[in-house]
């Protein structure tokens, strides 16, 4: 970006921008003096509040982001099982996973676009009822010779996926205040994350390694049914209690934003303007690299653990468990973190190292023939790599403001995904060829090259300030007032005291 285009950014207006969040007290709507509504018209700060509905929303999200996260890793986990039913190879199955990454490629431009122009509501529909047709495809594919109908319905699932994955830091910008709105973006990505985990875990309890066809479609099936009875029952939820957004807006960054005519909105022009922001570039790279090493290790799993403990399909999937319950759990804590302290920089690049370090130690064990060990260096990898996904949403919403955050993450998401592809097939390939800690020294030496990116990375935390400028001009002006009223008591004429 430009030090012209940096500096307009970094001098916004403070009356615009001001910020004097209110809680919501006994269902009042609290004002500070001069608060307007939007249609007084005066240029006067607008009115603001937080709702408690907030967390109905971000909690509906995150369940119905479960439900399709789930499914990502759903026939990965147990490729083995399914290479058998299907008679198809490990990399066909491979590509059950890798279809969620290729097909957000080329949609999530449209979709972000359908974000700005319609809302979220119209894309949490249309993400919740594509994911709801894909499980009962699956359904009706337990066949040996259905391979077409199961791939048909991931590709439905993986649809969907375009309409959830980058909505958290939209969400919570729409809904949450200032100094709350890093948590509730973890607590969206918390959602993504536990469905992986469940994705993990939970296949290969339903889906045991039988050699009876039909007593192994009917596990199929059961599995199926339960992810289509799941999906269908948020479809309906996000029917009739999804809200596009508050009445009133949270932050007065986000009652700006509403300001904003859609004729005046390029989208076009929003995404170039991010693409001349050399530390959202810087971001968008090294993102990318983190995050498409996650998606290579989930992928892979199964067939790194096969190779070394052979027949342990159900523990493999634990280890899974491990790494993303881990991960959540380190989401939450930099969700907290980055709420007080607002070091986004800082933690960023320290939870990337970690991750550079955890992926060092879990390759340099793996093979070593004890599987505890496996499941402790798993969930100390987890817990920085997985951990790491809400920090770059809310340091890529901080260095982009006032852009919308579904353009910045659906940047970064699309960056993982063409990363997640990339390593997933080469990894892969490496495995094959030459062994597993081969391939995981490969992923390590671009987790390094992100770790040296990160730290490049110019600390503009554009939404912060806007919103400090905005909170002292709110203080400047009370102080005004109150000095104006003091002068207005000073200059009325004393009447003498009575004497007695």
């Amino acid at each position: 970006m430009s030090k012209k285009q940096a500096q307009k950014d970094n001098n916004l207006n403070p009356e615009i921008l001001e910020n004097h969040v209110k809680q919501e007290t006994h269902g009042d709507v609290s004002k500070l003096p001069g608060d307007q509504s939007p249609e007084d018209g005066h240029g006067e700060p607008q009115p603001i509040r937080l709702y408690k509905r907030r967390w109905i929303i971000v909690f509906l999200f995150s369940s119905y982001s479960l439900c399709n996260s789930y499914q990502w890793i759903q026939y990965g986990i147990i490729g083995n099982i399914f290479m058998k039913f299907y008679n198809v190879e490990a990399f066909t199955i491979d590509w059950m996973s890798m279809i969620y990454m290729l097909t957000y490629i080329p949609l999530i431009f449209p979709v972000t676009w359908l974000l700005d122009r319609k809302g979220l509501r119209v894309i949490a529909l249309v993400g919740t009822a594509l994911n709801c047709v894909g499980t009962w495809v699956k359904v009706v594919s337990v066949r040996p010779d259905l391979f077409p109908v199961t791939f048909l319905g991931q590709f439905c699932c993986s649809l969907a996926q375009v309409f959830i994955l980058g909505m958290p830091s939209k969400i919570a910008s729409v809904w949450f205040g200032s100094e709350e709105v890093s948590t509730a973006c973890s607590i969206g990505v918390f959602g993504n994350q536990l469905g992986c985990a469940i994705g993990f875990f939970l296949p290969p309890i339903l889906v045991p390694n039988v050699d009876d066809m039909d007593e192994l479609a009917n596990h199929i099936k059961t599995m199926f049914y339960i992810t289509a009875g799941v999906a269908t029952f948020l479809f309906i939820l996000v029917i009739f209690v999804f809200q596009e957004r508050p009445k009133l807006p949270p932050t007065q960054a986000q009652a700006t934003a509403r300001t904003i005519p859609p004729e005046e909105y390029s989208y076009i022009a929003s995404i170039l303007r991010l693409l001349r922001n050399k530390p959202f570039v810087l971001l968008i790279i090294s993102y990318g690299l983190n995050v498409g090493c996650y998606y290579a290790v989930g992928t892979l799993l199964n067939r790194m653990i096969i190779e070394h403990y052979p027949g342990e399909e159900v523990n493999a999937g634990r280890i899974g468990l491990t790494i993303v319950v881990a991960g959540m759990v380190g989401s939450l804590i930099c969700g907290i973190w980055l709420d007080r302290t607002k070091t986004y920089k800082q933690t960023t690049l320290a939870v990337y190292i970690m991750t550079l370090v955890g992926m060092i130690v879990y390759a340099a064990t793996l093979d070593q023939g004890l599987l505890w060990v496996v499941f402790i260096t798993a969930g100390s990898l987890g817990f920085f790599m997985t951990g790491y996904l809400p920090l770059g949403f809310e340091f890529a919403a901080e260095l982009t403001y006032p852009e919308s955050e579904g353009t910045s993450s659906g940047l970064l998401n699309c960056s993982a995904q063409v990363f997640g592809i990339i390593f997933t097939i080469a990894q892969g390939k490496i495995i094959d060829k030459f062994d597993t800690l081969a391939g995981n020294i490969f992923l390590c030496v671009f987790l390094l090259i992100g770790s040296v990116m990160t730290g490049l990375i110019r600390s503009d935390l554009r939404r912060q300030n806007a919103n400090r400028l905005a909170k002292e001009e709110a203080e400047k002006r009370m102080l005004e007032q109150d000095y104006g009223a003091t002068n207005q008591i000073s200059s009325q004429p004393q009447t003498p005291s009575s004497q007695v």
